[in-house]
């Protein structure tokens, strides 16, 4: 069996605990992590009648920092956006955070996204309202953001990827396309101007309301070199090739909504000392190996716990909650797209059953007889705290 997470967490987190202190949320992430489908959470045993195959199915934790749980959030995500999703060429931005910012987002995590998020939101929104790009005054975008904060080796790298159509809806309920070409929005330099005034501008509000009080530079030499770093830096404003159709729009939006810093699969070994797993070598798919220091992989991995409460995806304009039930039946209308009924939801659902192409009731050892609950175990209503859940284990219940 290869390593997982868990495995890392079990392996070198009695050692790191000793001078590291976790969060509340790094607490409750790590006791997830490595009670997830073990007999802490508790399941059910599945007999099969046809051929006596018996095994233990245990629940998982849900939890969004765990890589053992996504695929199925994904999926129910999924599902709620087939219907969101216009017939118009979709594109793909990302917006990235200086390095310079990383010692305030250790203090202020929640402060940082929250306005990584306002500012990504207020620069797109203004260049969608302009008839430069748009042909149109005052249209509304209808675009996504999804949080990230991992490099592929695990280091700090705080950005947000946009997933837009390529298109506006104007003020008397018409779908404008933009004015220069059907699948371009708005030049990547200008985007990054716009954005970096906006976050330094809400960065110096912040300090004179002391806002943000814990900076580590907030004293006075500290805080003007660090303004002096930002300016100097080019605030990446990245955009991909346009995106294809509907399907292929929601296979690409899923790559990003319900991932986690780094999935079982990437994970290679663990020996008494180190963390060898799997990062991009190249723009071509290549990988290659990469080795950490226990303690330093857990560290790593710990500082991309979000803080409680944070929103990794978000929706604005067209798509907004606030507004989605209104704006998105116009837009649809607009484009002469067939409201969504009930079928439609279950050939989605129909959908993502072919996708995955399992059938969970199956006896996976004579593959004909079907798999019924013979027994109940109860999960433990409190979970062992980090300390105690290096020596957990995942041996079946009597």
């Amino acid at each position: 069996m290869s390593a997982t997470l868990a495995d890392v967490l079990r392996q070198f987190g009695a050692v790191y605990l000793v001078r590291h202190i976790l969060s509340t949320v790094q607490a409750k992430a790590w006791r997830a992590i490595v009670a997830c489908r073990t007999a802490l959470l508790g399941g059910q045993r599945l007999d099969c009648l046809e051929c006596g195959h018996s095994h233990w199915q245990y629940h998982s934790c849900r939890h969004r920092c765990c890589p053992q749980c996504g695929a199925r959030a994904k999926d129910a995500w999924l599902q709620g956006r087939l219907a969101e999703v216009l017939p118009v060429p979709y594109a793909h931005m990302v917006f990235t955070l200086p390095h310079a910012l990383n010692a305030l987002y250790a203090v202020h995590p929640r402060w940082v996204i929250d306005t990584l998020f306002a500012c990504t939101a207020k620069t797109i929104s203004e260049f969608a309202a302009n008839p430069k790009w748009m042909g149109v005054s005052g249209g509304t975008g209808a675009f996504s953001l999804v949080l990230h904060t991992w490099t592929q080796d695990l280091q700090l790298h705080v950005h947000v990827h946009v997933v837009m159509a390529c298109g506006v809806l104007d003020q008397q309920g018409r779908w404008h396309r933009p004015a220069r070409k059907p699948d371009f929005l708005f030049p990547v330099q200008a985007l990054s101007k716009v954005f970096r005034g906006k976050f330094m501008a809400v960065l110096a509000q912040a300090r004179s309301s002391s806002q943000i009080a814990f900076d580590p530079q907030s004293g006075d030499a500290a805080w003007s070199q660090r303004q002096k770093q930002l300016y100097k830096h080019d605030w990446v404003v990245y955009a991909k090739t346009p995106l294809g159709g509907p399907a292929q729009v929601l296979e690409y939006l899923s790559r990003y909504t319900h991932r986690t810093a780094i999935s079982n699969e990437r994970i290679r070994w663990i020996s008494d000392s180190q963390v060898a797993f799997a990062v991009r070598a190249d723009y071509k798919g290549g990988k290659r190996v990469q080795k950490l220091e226990g303690q330093e992989f857990v560290r790593r991995f710990l500082q991309h716990v979000l803080p409680s409460g944070a929103k990794r995806i978000r929706h604005y304009g067209v798509l907004a909650s606030g507004c989605k039930a209104i704006k998105l039946n116009a837009a649809r209308l607009a484009l002469q797209v067939p409201a969504l009924d009930a079928q439609a939801v279950e050939s989605a659902q129909a959908f993502i059953a072919r996708v995955a192409k399992i059938d969970a009731a199956l006896c996976p050892c004579c593959k004909v007889g079907r798999l019924h609950v013979g027994a109940t175990l109860q999960g433990q209503r409190h979970l062992p705290a980090p300390i105690s859940t290096t020596t957990a284990h995942n041996r079946d219940p009597p």
